[in-house]
């Protein structure tokens, strides 16, 4: 089959082996899930979850879809950010879809990935984005390995982070236990089974809002042909955290990762062989796409907002409701009552602790909890590299181990982040 240049620059797609076939989006093909190849008297219907889709509610809404961009780094608090939208019952919420593509390129021959550059891959970033806002939940088809097969598949990365994803109409079987507000990984699929990519794009066409929470674009510049785009609306909510909490939580987090840095925190002394290279990338990616917001091109004039993680975790109801007035939408007592319960967790439990994705959590003593865990020399090292970051996000520095472990005060700065207005 013949790729398009657009397709090789994305996917390179035969070298992928990657097969395109002619997909098209059921907002194109279905006027409403019970017309055209989906007819309630074709042989799909006869299964219970298929039936329920003739009902009215599963009707693809008409109203002005609003879509939101949660944009952040690694261990920045975006798991917990994100389930600030995924409590809203009227928003379609995927965690981390990227995931996926990031997967299909690493795990490409070596003679690929060689002529795989940045701009290849974020451009399926994009496009997969594009696709996902749009509810065709089949292009991550091109992705996703094991290869779904009718479309179905058993490896939807982190499905269970999104109630959408674990509750009818993709989801008949899970019951009132769908909308349980803590992330479990092991219901779900238990419930649930496999992921159906046709009902859970029937899902997110009945849903007035899709919103995805992503690591893995670098910097917010790279989501301009989106922001562009005629057929979005998109609202682009960047979450920041001091760098020194980011290093804290990923030492904890990828413990494999980063032993020369847990080395270096026990004994005092720098290995030769860490790697300052992604604390500082994360910085200067963060700072760079902050100093772009706020500066407030013509193409982010009102669709960027900051976010610091720790104003949330101080205030999380009021921050909350900063978020929801920016996307545009009234904050569901659903979302009230997930911030009461989620915000002043004092959790106990070894294991809870140590979930990585784990939302349930006392949310102030989170955001400072890194003072305690990081030596003064990391510390320091960190200050030097980041210290552009840490000035303009507004992070205090410490200049002694006392200073660092005086938790009585803040070193956070009382900012308000505003866009230029022009």
């Amino acid at each position: 089959m013949e790729c398009s240049w657009k397709t090789v620059l994305l996917l390179v797609c035969a070298s992928l082996g990657v097969q395109y076939t002619a997909i098209r989006t059921l907002r194109d093909s279905l006027s409403g899930p019970c017309q055209g190849p989906y007819r309630c008297q074709s042989r799909h219907f006869r299964d219970s979850r298929w039936r329920a889709l003739c009902d009215d509610s599963w009707m693809p809404v008409d109203s002005p879809r609003k879509h939101i961009l949660l944009f952040a780094t690694t261990r920045s608090g975006s798991s917990f950010t994100g389930q600030l939208l995924n409590q809203h019952p009227g928003i379609f919420y995927v965690f981390e879809p990227l995931y996926h593509v990031q997967q299909a390129f690493t795990n490409s021959s070596s003679r690929l990935r060689r002529t795989l550059d940045r701009r290849s891959l974020l451009g399926a970033y994009r496009d997969l984005l594009l696709n996902l806002y749009t509810c065709d939940l089949h292009f991550m088809e091109n992705y996703i390995r094991p290869e779904p097969q009718d479309h179905v598949t058993s490896s939807f990365f982190r499905r269970s982070s999104s109630h959408a994803l674990c509750s009818p109409p993709v989801c008949m079987e899970a019951g009132d236990v769908a909308v349980s507000d803590s992330p479990d990984e092991a219901w779900c699929p238990k419930k649930c089974g496999a992921l159906n990519l046709t009902l859970a794009s029937m899902s997110c066409l009945s849903k007035e809002h899709v919103a995805i929470k992503t690591v893995r674009v670098p910097e917010v510049g790279d989501l301009r042909t989106l922001t562009e785009d005629p057929r979005l609306d998109l609202k682009i909510i960047h979450l920041v955290r001091d760098p020194r909490a980011i290093l804290a939580s990923r030492m904890m987090a990828f413990s494999d990762q980063f032993r020369a840095w847990k080395i270096w925190n026990a004994t005092g002394r720098q290995p030769r062989y860490v790697d300052l290279t992604q604390i500082t990338s994360t910085c200067k990616d963060m700072a760079a796409s902050a100093a772009t917001g706020l500066q407030t091109p013509a193409w982010l004039r009102g669709r960027y907002l900051l976010v610091r993680y720790e104003d949330l975790a101080f205030n999380p109801k009021d921050k909350a409701t900063e978020i929801y007035r920016f996307v545009g939408l009234e904050m569901d007592d659903r979302v009230r009552l997930w911030i009461a319960k989620n915000t002043n967790s004092n959790v106990s439990s070894p294991s809870e602790w140590n979930y990585r994705y784990s939302t349930t959590r006392d949310s102030r003593a989170t955001a400072e909890s890194w003072r305690l865990r990081l030596g003064f020399d990391i510390v320091r090292t960190l200050q030097n590299l980041c210290n552009d970051t840490l000035a303009l996000l507004g992070y205090k520095q410490v200049h002694s181990a006392a200073d660092l472990r005086n938790l009585s005060h803040s070193l956070v700065e009382h900012r308000t982040f505003q866009p230029v207005t022009w």
